[in-house]
């Protein structure tokens, strides 16, 4: 894994980054009080976010490293029930580093339409966080309960309250994979402060959607290109939510 930005010290080898050279390159902000939001993609170069409905067909060597370190600095991973479906989710593997247990999985669904049967329930060393609605089924919710599930209803699944729950248990470095429908949310609300974004070098055509769908008419929110790596054709571009001029 090769820097191309920041560019590298002169003193930087043909090995690249090691794991803790990556951990430095990806580490969230110091002091952390509040929730600080990195959502996580991957998207073919001509911009398919999956092949053949799931995103596991555009990952690389690389990715899959740097997927694994994103997790082991987060304090939690929020996810959108349909991503969590269509990708099998299971809980984290490895612990948060400085901890000694893996950040739970909290997933987002106004239905809790989830299998109580699931490797998110049954393949996980700390149970699921399930945010979902008063609307939902109570027999659902009730099965998920009794699956291990934190069952949490909010008034509302929008950003803002979502969010402060995860605040609330003081998981502030989150990390977010999606699905595109939920980062649309983040978007529309404001609430991105980092997008790590890799971009395989695959043209996938099809139908597949793009990395966020959200509602029309919001503002286009700038970004600063902070970090760009390299291994064997693949890009891991890191972004920042941009300063304010003036």
């Amino acid at each position: 894994m090769h820097p191309l930005l920041p560019v590298p010290g002169a003193g930087l080898d043909d090995s690249g980054l090691d794991d803790a050279g990556l951990v430095a390159h990806y580490a969230y902000p110091e002091g952390l009080t509040a929730p600080y939001v990195r959502v996580n993609f991957v998207a073919s170069a001509d911009g398919a976010v999956t092949v053949d409905g799931r995103s596991g067909g555009l990952g690389s060597d690389g990715d899959r490293r740097v997927f694994g370190v994103l997790r082991r600095l987060a304090d939690v991973v929020l996810a959108g029930a349909g991503t969590v479906r269509a990708e099998d989710y299971r809980g984290a593997r490895l612990p948060t580093l400085g901890t000694d247990t893996p950040p739970p999985v909290a997933v987002v669904t106004g239905s809790a339409d989830l299998d109580p049967a699931s490797r998110l329930f049954t393949d996980t060393a700390v149970p699921p966080i399930i945010l979902t609605l008063g609307s939902a089924p109570a027999a659902r919710r009730e099965q998920l309960a009794a699956a291990g599930g934190d069952v949490v209803v909010l008034e509302r699944l929008t950003p803002d309250l979502v969010l402060a729950e995860l605040g609330r248990r003081g998981l502030h470095r989150v990390l977010c994979e999606g699905g595109p429908g939920l980062f649309g949310q983040l978007v529309a609300a404001d609430a991105v402060d980092e997008l790590c974004l890799t971009v395989a070098p695959l043209l996938a055509g099809g139908t597949a959607g793009r990395i966020s769908r959200g509602p029309a008419g919001g503002h286009p929110r700038r970004l600063e290109l902070v970090g760009v790596l390299h291994e064997a054709g693949v890009l891991l571009l890191r972004y920042h939510r941009a300063t304010p001029i003036g």
